[in-house]
């Protein structure tokens, strides 16, 4: 399943009001580490489908970026209730990705 691609016109209403957690992925298309973790967030987003996992790109959205303070790539944010929750920085395994959205 493909990523939910998030901009400043939909932030609001697909992150900050959605009824359920969701983890986003703030990433960038030249970005090595972020291709690689692309593929593990589908495969999270197939597995668990009580999560939204959406994909925002710095580059074109850089307003999103310095809101939440994102400085280094890729950086997941996990959001409940429209309030970040946890955050992870660079390239992490698949088990540490469940464990930070199971783990709330």
């Amino acid at each position: 399943m493909a990523l939910v691609e998030i901009n400043k016109d939909n932030f609001d209403s697909k992150v900050l009001k959605s009824e359920s957690m969701v983890l986003a992925d703030f990433n960038a298309d030249w970005c090595g580490p972020c291709k690689m973790l692309k593929p593990i967030l589908e495969s999270i987003s197939n597995e668990n489908k009580d999560i939204k996992v959406v994909s925002i790109n710095i580059d074109s959205e850089d307003e999103l970026a310095e809101a939440y303070n994102v400085s280094s790539i890729p950086c997941l944010v996990l959001f409940d209730k429209g309030m970040e929750v946890k955050r992870s920085i660079g390239l992490v395994s698949k088990d540490a990705i469940n464990d930070m959205i199971g783990g709330k």
